[in-house]
């Protein structure tokens, strides 16, 4: 379908909850989205393009047509856009995790010597499960911690062909394991272990605790002190594990506190469980910032993706903003959770201090995995979508005049690239013929001759600039674009403009429509580096130029001393200090007598000279 097909199917759609579904020429799903109406949002992708980010514009590039579901509500608009990206794993939805999912504890009970392992999904195949977790990181933790505190094995060794066969491994001389591959303890013993594990698993730490108490006093009563010792070692262990590590019983925590941070190359999602009013564990995801534009959607997106396969869920979701369609969410989860599943925004207390504290471990893990070249990359990519730019703007070039009255008008060039200044780019320009200070004569005069010498092919002035930023406001904006079509060239142009206490304000566009830019603090910044720059280099130039002219004046007033005979004394004194403590018979070598004499009496007018010495007058 054409782009103007596409539109009409769009604004032809019923103004009803559904799904939509954007596929390629190929037919692959691209992207998956749900609406409370379907005609406004889908439309949205059609009209004013300019106003999307990047990745918006690439994905709307690749449409070749898109489908739709109509749904009676928004709760199922909800339940068929995640089952629907479940399925399609479109590449330009959040999507948090890999084909393995959450991961399960697999228990093979069956065999003779069972053994943990993990799993991506539950299996009909005899084995018990025990999950879904959070990661596979805190899944492989699980296993560790209980197999320590049970002294199982945790070695790859294969029970009972390997036992006898090897010596007992490290695991067993530093006393986390009890050798089981020696043939002792026995194989009943085993299995009292394992079922003491299950029980863990299944949060029975009080029921275990027992066993094991009255098994330590049964040995110490049988005078069997080491037995005892390691049945006491192993109760401690079990109730460090009850108290500190309560997350491993695979219920999940009664409240959970989200904290969410957007950067400009990555999203961070951060979800604190809890458990008793202890932290339990952390859950942290990272994700290449989504192609959603409000932050409601995408922390939306991550809500259903985290909670929306998981059985075992919180009471209480504690969250930092407002996501899209709160209450269909709370219907869902609580059908799945078995229970009421509430999304609570703080306002105030101790749960704000928790999102608080959430909020800021997304913002460190997204700082510590942001690489400054990224950063820098999806800052350049916000601010062109902010400009309306079609592509990301690289190379920005600006301009300002710098004069005294009508003497030593001056322009500087400075080019950034990449956000950083390209210094061996700048240019200097000394305006020619100007009758006096006229800044719109002085830009046209040297955009004119920038950009004549890019068409004469020098390469000092190649590239061409992505953007031109203008030290001003629309006047000077004007004078760009009129020299930009007189050349017939097409770079785009803005104006910084300045408040009252010449500060950055905003940018300005050839139509007069002002940009707001301190929302964003980091483009913000980047203008005002910029804006700075480019003044700084003009008022530089121009103070070299004034006092070279300065100079100049001061000698050429002389009699006998024109810009030859300046320039021969200049070169060889170097200073006008020099020049001023220079000696008569110094100055005779390097100009004629009469003019020697006339340089050495203007600068010690108090003074008479004759030949081969000077007296002070009385």
């Amino acid at each position: 379908m054409t782009k103007d097909e596409l539109k009409e199917k769009a604004h032809s759609l019923p103004l009803q909850p559904g799904v939509y579904i954007m596929m390629d020429r190929s037919g692959e799903v691209i992207y998956v989205g749900k609406s409370r109406a379907l005609k406004n949002r889908v439309s949205q992708y059609f009209n004013n393009l300019a106003s999307h980010n990047s990745k918006t514009r690439a994905m709307v590039s690749q449409i070749d047509h898109f489908d739709y579901i109509l749904a009676d509500s928004e709760f199922e608009a909800l339940v068929l856009e995640n089952s629907l990206i479940k399925r399609h794993k479109p590449k330009y939805n959040i999507l948090l995790k890999d084909d393995k999912g959450y991961p399960y504890i697999r228990l093979t009970v069956k065999d003779a010597y069972p053994r943990f392992s993990l799993a991506g999904r539950v299996a009909q195949d005899g084995a018990r499960y025990f999950g879904p977790y959070g990661s596979r990181g805190s899944s492989y933790e699980i296993i560790k911690t209980v197999s320590a505190a049970l002294r199982l094995p945790t070695c790859k060794k294969q029970f009972p062909r390997d036992i006898g066969k090897e010596r007992p491994c490290l695991n067993h001389h530093i006393g986390s394991c009890d050798g089981w591959c020696r043939g002792e303890p026995n194989q009943e013993e085993y299995q009292l272990r394992i079922q003491q594990a299950i029980r863990l698993l299944e949060g029975k730490f009080s029921q275990v605790e027992q066993e094991l108490e009255a098994e330590m006093q049964q040995a110490a009563e049988e005078l069997r002190f080491e037995n005892a010792a390691e049945l006491r070692d192993r109760l401690r262990a079990i109730q460090l594990l009850g108290t500190k590590q309560k997350v491993v019983a695979g219920a999940r925590a009664d409240t959970d506190v989200v904290g969410y941070y957007r950067g400009d190359a990555k999203c961070g999602f951060v979800v604190l469980h809890f458990l008793e009013g202890e932290l339990a564990e952390r859950e942290t995801q990272l994700l290449a910032t989504p192609m959603e534009e409000d932050d409601g959607e995408i922390l939306s997106a991550l809500l259903n993706q985290t909670y929306g396969e998981r059985g075992n869920l919180p009471k209480a979701i504690y969250l930092p903003l407002e996501p899209v369609a709160r209450e269909s969410m709370e219907q869902w989860f609580s059908e799945n959770g078995g229970h009421r599943v509430e999304l609570l925004l703080p306002k105030r207390g101790e749960k704000v201090r928790l999102v608080e504290m959430a909020c800021k471990n997304a913002r460190d893990e997204v700082e510590r995995a942001t690489t400054k070249e990224e950063h820098q990359n999806k800052l350049l990519e916000l601010f062109g979508n902010l400009l309306g730019l079609e592509d990301t703007p690289r190379r920005f070039e600006s301009y300002d005049i710098s004069n005294t009255g009508s003497a030593d008008i001056v322009a500087s060039m400075v080019v950034f690239q990449d956000g950083k200044p390209l210094k061996q780019a700048y240019r200097r320009f000394r305006l020619r013929d100007m009758d006096g200070p006229d800044d719109y004569a002085s830009l046209d005069q040297v955009l004119t001759r920038r950009f004549q010498r890019y068409l004469d092919g020098d390469e000092k002035f190649a590239p061409l600039p992505d953007v031109i930023l203008m030290d001003g406001g629309l006047g000077q904006v004007h004078v760009a674009v009129q020299v930009m079509e007189r050349m017939n060239l097409s770079v785009p142009v803005f104006g910084m403009v300045k408040d009252d206490r010449h500060r950055t304000r905003a940018l300005v566009a050839p139509d007069g429509r002002e940009i707001g830019i301190q929302q964003n603090q980091s483009i913000f910044a980047l203008v005002g580096r910029v804006q700075e720059e480019v003044h700084r280099f003009a008022i530089t130039y121009h103070r070299e130029s004034h006092a070279k002219s300065t100079v100049a004046s001061s000698l050429e007033t002389i009699p006998g001393v024109g810009e030859a005979r300046r320039k021969a004394l200049l070169k060889h004194f170097k200073t006008m200090k020099a020049i001023r403590a220079a000696g008569y018979e110094e100055l005779c070598q390097v100009v004629p007598k009469p003019t020697a004499l006339a340089v050495w009496q203007r600068f010690h007018p108090a003074e008479e000279v004759t030949e081969g010495e000077t007296t002070k007058e009385e």
